[in-house]
């Protein structure tokens, strides 16, 4: 079944609607660090942050899988994944679909979007562009 890509604020939407759903952020650290972090606390949530890649060799993180079930991700779960620009997110919620969790969609734009004429992000479309709660890490 392919990963279906929803918008970020149809994804804080279902994450205010549904108590077991999660947001798992797959950024690495320093983005967690230095760009934020959606806030989820109008919802009764916090992200789940879960590097689909470890900084700075960028090699899949092994421990991804084991890390949605820590989380408390069952097969039941919404699972909505989020990144940059929705690219690892899309990676992350694949794997977790072939993983067992079925229920896994794509966060599209992630957190900052695209690139726009100036070379920035945040301002055309994301999680940040849609004004959406983020806070600093």
């Amino acid at each position: 079944m392919p990963v279906e890509d929803i918008s970020p604020q149809d994804s804080y939407a279902a994450l205010q609607a549904d108590p077991d759903s999660l947001l798992v952020d797959v950024r690495t650290d320093a983005e967690w660090n230095f760009v934020g972090i959606p806030d989820l606390s109008e919802a009764g949530k916090q992200p789940v942050l879960i590097p689909w890649q470890l900084y700075p060799s960028m090699q899949v993180n092994g421990a991804f899988v084991e890390g949605l079930r820590r989380a408390g991700a069952t097969p039941l779960s919404k699972i909505y994944f989020l990144c940059r620009s929705g690219a690892r997110s899309l990676a992350a919620a694949q794997a977790a679909q072939a993983a067992g969790f079925p229920h896994a969609f794509n966060v599209a734009d992630g957190f900052e979007g695209p690139v726009d004429a100036e070379g920035h992000r945040g301002r055309m479309a994301g999680w940040k562009a849609s004004g959406l709660p983020w806070r600093q890490r």
